[in-house]
């Protein structure tokens, strides 16, 4: 039996639930999700608890379970309180800003680099080297958070580079320190 999978969910007061099938319709204050549940797996609300349920007790539908209760309680924190991800910049004169939808990151090379931020996702820069993305789902924003990090990732010699907020980069030593040992 799954552990996580078994537990019911409440249901969050100020959120409308409609289970039709496997389709999950949820709205709250910050707007609406739907998810459509992996095959095996299905949902029923019963007195303000969502209890998910597997239809066999194959490998997959056992995997699937524990996945289907995630996904719909991440969608009730998605449509209540949101998501956020901070991202920090670090390296003598590496910025980021907001310009017109788009991301512009200043990154120590010849040109600009712009990202294209995503429906769904807001972002925020409250300082030159610091990246706020927040929205209702979580999938959306690790992945643009992810995205982000992904055009200059911190480099270990000097530390310089785009981090999350909290990321120990272990640094290794430079050439110079090697050869003297």
């Amino acid at each position: 039996m799954s552990r996580v999978g078994s537990k019911p969910i409440p249901v969050p007061e100020k959120v409308g639930v409609q289970i039709e099938g496997r389709n999950v319709n949820v709205e709250g204050p910050k707007g609406k999700m739907s998810l459509a549940l992996p095959l095996l797996v299905r949902a029923q609300l019963k007195d303000g608890w969502v209890t998910v349920s597997r239809e066999n007790e194959s490998k997959k539908a056992r995997s699937l379970h524990g996945l289907g209760r995630t996904l719909i309680n991440n969608m009730f924190l998605g449509v209540t309180q949101g998501f956020s991800k901070e991202l920090e910049i670090q390296g003598v004169g590496y910025k980021a800003q907001i310009e017109k939808g788009k991301v512009n990151l200043t990154l120590g090379k010849s040109h600009a680099v712009y990202f294209q931020i995503p429906a769904g996702v807001t972002v925020e820069t409250p300082k030159p080297t610091q990246i706020v993305i927040q929205g209702m789902d979580k999938v959306l924003v690790g992945q643009t958070a992810a995205s982000i990090r992904a055009l200059y990732p911190a480099e270990p010699y000097k530390g310089m580079g785009i981090r999350y907020a909290g990321e120990i980069v272990r640094r290794k030593a430079g050439k110079a320190v090697a050869s003297k040992s």
